[in-house]
């Protein structure tokens, strides 16, 4: 699964890179077109008005993954003062009832999901791909400044719910397994512990 692991840090580090990009050069752009110079005709002809919408949408996109990224690595703030008082057996009781019931709730938003976005014009676009009959089909509603598919954004909410939950059942299996949970230090940073060894070779 090293794979789906890399996937899910290059769609959340990607999506982040881009919106911060976009604001970035939409926050240049706004000031700059105020400014008297050479080319501020040229600036006043640019249009960014879809630059908050898209970021909007990006962050959506990497909140969804994200939040699988932390069920994965362990970063989701819990709260298991009582649970850790328990004995043994009964702490794992608890522990699996918990990470089962957030891999039942993501997967039922993953169903729901997916009815909604099959609904809200993705049915349409993939029978017009496959030429298939749209008479009893809606194309479905598009985004105000991008006028893009809704369904295509919505596609967030089941593909990031379906990888959540498949999460969950991999950090049960895991603990099932060894007892133990993915826990993430805040005071580590990656590769920092690296460097004395690096250095000595």
């Amino acid at each position: 699964m090293k794979w789906l692991d890399r996937l899910e840090e290059w769609i959340v580090s990607t999506l982040m890179g881009v919106a911060t990009l976009i604001i970035f050069a939409a926050v240049v752009h706004r000031y700059l077109s105020g400014v008297s110079s050479p080319i501020q005709d040229w600036l006043l002809s640019l249009d960014f008005a879809w630059a908050q919408e898209a970021c909007i949408y990006l962050f959506v996109w990497m909140a969804k993954f994200g939040a699988a990224y932390g069920v994965r690595t362990g970063i989701h703030v819990g709260v298991d003062v009582l649970i850790n008082q328990l004995s043994e057996p009964k702490r794992r009781k608890f522990v699996l009832f918990g990470l089962f019931a957030g891999a039942f709730f993501t997967a039922a938003v993953t169903i729901m999901g997916s009815h909604f976005v099959w609904h809200n014009g993705a049915n349409y676009a993939f029978h017009a791909a496959l030429g298939l009959d749209l008479s009893d089909l809606i194309e479905g509603p598009t985004t105000p400044d991008l006028e893009w598919p809704t369904w295509i954004i919505y596609s967030a909410i089941p593909l990031g719910s379906a990888l959540m939950s498949f999460r969950f059942l991999q950090v049960a299996w895991n603990f099932h397994r060894t007892g133990e949970l993915p826990h993430h230090d805040h005071g580590h940073v990656e590769g920092l512990g690296d460097q004395p060894e690096q250095a000595k070779a």
